[in-house]
């Protein structure tokens, strides 16, 4: 148990993420760029800091505590400086206004199990378990697929949240410790899958297609999106196409997952640009209709995770 993983967030009693109350374990890094991500947090594969800048009050302490001298003040502005930066935390220790937050930690495979064993009670009450999320939870393969096995030994209910954007290799290499696959699909069009995503969508439903035919627990989470000036995913060709995809696998699971804007505060402290500004929810008339276009189809649909 000598593997350590970089995780930006480890959420309890989490709701949404697979049967039951679960422990939801986010693995740091992703391949893929969605203009929509609510979790911006999640793409860099390396440490980074959140700032808060309505907290800072200059006050100059995380410059005097940083032995690396990665911070100065100047021009009325806090300035980092990454190539510095050793990520000690101690100016994150010592800012009494949380004006600055280290996203991604070190986590053993052992410190991930005690944290998650607390709580094994609730899961055996409640039918649920343990769930993998991102980022992209592959991108950590072999820390992945080492925690897995170690809930498996523990006997917990293990569920991988995927973009399925990873070799064969790696997703076939642990599928057997995962009981449910929580398998994102965002776009049928490959054009419009690499406008909004960044990258093709080929690998994507291939896996998919490969995965049906050894795992009989797939649930499908379609994020839900409207533009301003077109439509992204919710018309009626990217809906056919994929109900017309699922009619070719087993699975009958779909949930559709409505977008929302809550990660806009992230991407301000990330130092990042919101670029789905221009995008909105859904309303529930239309939700309603997508769900019933699924039902109709003989899948078992729910809005929300």
């Amino acid at each position: 148990m000598n593997k350590k993983g970089l995780i930006y967030d480890i959420k309890k009693f989490s709701i949404h993420d697979g049967p039951g109350i679960r422990t939801t374990v986010f693995l740091k890094g992703c391949p893929l760029n969605c203009m929509w991500c609510h979790n911006p947090e999640s793409i860099d594969h390396r440490k980074e800091f959140m700032y808060n800048i309505e907290n800072c009050t200059l006050c100059g302490e995380c410059v005097k505590t940083c032995p690396e001298d990665a911070l100065i003040i100047e021009d009325g502005k806090l300035k980092w400086d990454r190539k510095k930066c050793i990520f000690c935390g101690e100016c994150e220790l010592s800012c009494i206004y949380r004006a600055r937050e280290i996203v991604g930690r070190e986590y053993s495979i052992e410190d991930i199990i005690n944290e998650v064993q607390k709580d094994k009670i609730i899961y055996e009450e409640s039918g649920g378990g343990v769930t993998i999320s991102g980022g992209e939870p592959l991108e950590q393969i072999d820390f992945l697929e080492e925690l897995l096995i170690k809930f498996k030994e523990n006997k917990l209910h293990t569920a991988l949240d995927t973009s399925g954007y990873s070799s064969w290799k790696n997703i076939e290499r642990i599928s057997k410790y995962v009981d449910l696959f929580l398998y994102d699909v965002k776009l049928i069009d490959d054009k419009k899958h690499e406008e909004f995503i960044g990258k093709s969508n080929d690998i994507i439903l291939k896996n998919l297609i490969k995965l049906d035919k050894i795992h009989n627990n797939i649930n499908i989470r379609i994020p839900l999106i409207l533009g301003t000036k077109e439509n992204i995913n919710t018309d009626d060709e990217n809906i056919d196409r994929t109900i017309e995809l699922l009619n070719k696998t087993n699975i009958k699971k779909v949930s559709l997952l409505p977008y929302h804007n809550g990660a806009l505060h992230k991407y301000k402290k990330l130092g990042k640009e919101y670029k789905n500004d221009s995008m909105k929810r859904p309303n529930d008339k239309l939700l309603e209709y997508i769900k019933d276009k699924f039902k109709k189809s003989g899948f078992t649909v729910k809005i929300g995770g």
